[in-house]
């Protein structure tokens, strides 16, 4: 029996060695930065450029955000049955086509405002929910357990990369081709082919189809592991009906309201408010850039404390760092208060957003995960969609913004409450069997 510890412990460090996981975690980075990157924040450096060849007023120009959300969120529930019949690779293959077809339709065909609606708001947005989070995760979610925190963390800092850098590099593309912005859009298209095809080469559904395991460990290495893996992700086989008859489900929808209203919030007026406060353009911009680099910090940072304690608790140190951010907010009349303020809450954002994701997929296991995340997706779409309107309208009301930071605060402290709550759900047959014990 002695003789052959040794001989495990090699075969278990070479499975490791060969584990396509990590791999796979590059590659689901790749098309997360190429996905995000150009077609969303790209698009919307390209469409203030066309403004001067499709003249419109600014709330129908803003419309497109508001059906872009929608778009990307709504369809989550058809992306997670795409993913269950033919799986993620397919899921990718669908956006890359959509984020294709949108991008043709922009540089060919748009010459009108319903054009830009359609092209920018609907498709390339649909294009964006096929192509990202759900099914990013759901990959993830089948591949690791033990390390499946900051396996997300890491694929999903390439969405706070992109707009530091697609953005920048579009703007640059179309300040020396003399503005063209159709040209751009075509670039786009181009990328988003490029994606499809790495996704199609490089994206596996499950460690099973190469004939290795979970985390990269071995049936027999698994069992002899530490039994805290079991108390941060459930080995019960959920199914969807199941998880919506669990509170934890909803209290984690709670959480999910209060990371993205806050966040689509901040896209639609954090610059403004800041120069309202005193703060120069420039300045105000670099604080957005510093709000998206933070929010790879807090996917880092919550991708590895989620792999030691619960995800729920990660979820909410997040809203106190919202809290503290809005705090900051309502009196960043200095750059640097400005840029503290942006950090905390991009931190906050990128934290939340990582738990929100490893909760579910904890809670409810890989096989349940595409549909619970599709509908938890589709339904914060809905209520947190009108949040940059519902932002602007306090604003006219009140004529600054602090009232609707105070309403945000409210909110984390509501979801910090909720998720106090939101411990690991048991299903009925394991709480008889334990109650049997």
């Amino acid at each position: 029996m002695e003789s052959e510890l040794p001989q495990r412990k090699v075969q278990v460090k070479n499975d490791a060695e060969d584990f396509y996981g990590w791999k796979l975690v590059a590659a689901l980075w790749l098309l997360d930065f190429l996905n995000m990157g150009f077609p969303l924040y790209g698009g919307t450096i390209i469409n203030t450029y066309m403004l001067r060849d499709v003249p419109m007023s600014r709330s129908l120009f803003g419309m497109a955000t508001s059906l872009f959300n929608l778009a990307a969120g709504v369809p989550s529930i058809l992306i997670a049955a795409v993913i269950m019949r033919l799986g993620v690779r397919a899921a990718f293959g669908i956006g890359s086509a959509l984020l294709a077809l949108g991008s043709l339709w922009m540089a060919l065909v748009a010459s009108q405002p319903w054009h830009y609606l359609l092209g920018f708001g609907v498709v390339i947005g649909c294009g964006i929910g096929f192509g990202t989070i759900v099914p990013l995760t759901t990959a993830l979610a089948r591949w690791f357990r033990r390390y499946r925190g900051r396996a997300m963390a890491l694929a999903m800092t390439a969405s706070g990369l992109a707009g530091f850098i697609g953005a920048p590099a579009l703007n640059q593309f179309l300040e020396l081709n003399g503005g063209n912005w159709r040209q751009a859009w075509m670039v786009v298209a181009v990328i988003a082919i490029m994606s499809g095809l790495i996704a199609y080469i490089f994206v596996k559904e499950r460690p099973e189809d190469l004939g290795q395991s979970v985390d990269g460990i071995p049936g027999h290495a698994a069992d002899s592991l530490s039994n805290k893996e079991s108390k941060l992700s459930t080995s019960y086989p959920w199914t969807p009906a199941e998880a919506y008859r669990t509170l934890p489900f909803w209290l984690l929808f709670v959480g999910s309201v209060a990371c993205q209203f806050p966040f689509f919030f901040l896209m639609a007026h954090w610059v403004l408010h800041l120069k309202g406060m005193g703060i120069s353009a420039a300045n105000a911009a670099f604080a957005m850039g510093m709000l998206t680099l933070g929010s790879i910090g807090g996917r880092l940072l919550g991708g590895w404390f989620m792999d030691k304690v619960s995800a729920r608790f990660v979820f909410a140190l997040g809203f106190v760092c919202y809290i503290l951010g809005f705090l900051l907010a309502m009196g960043a009349d200095k750059s640097v208060t400005a840029y503290v303020g942006a950090i905390l809450l991009g931190t906050a954002f990128g934290g939340t957003f990582v738990a929100l994701n490893a909760s579910i997929a904890n809670f409810y296991g890989p096989a349940a995960f595409p549909r619970l995340l599709g509908m938890m997706l589709l339904i914060s779409a809905v209520a947190c969609s009108p949040a940059g309107y519902l932002g602007g309208k306090i604003f006219d009301w009140h004529k600054n913004y602090a009232p609707a930071f105070v309403s945000l605060i409210v909110l984390c402290v509501t979801a910090i409450v909720a998720l106090s709550f939101a411990t690991m759900p048991q299903s009925k047959g394991l709480r008889e069997s334990s109650e049997w014990k």
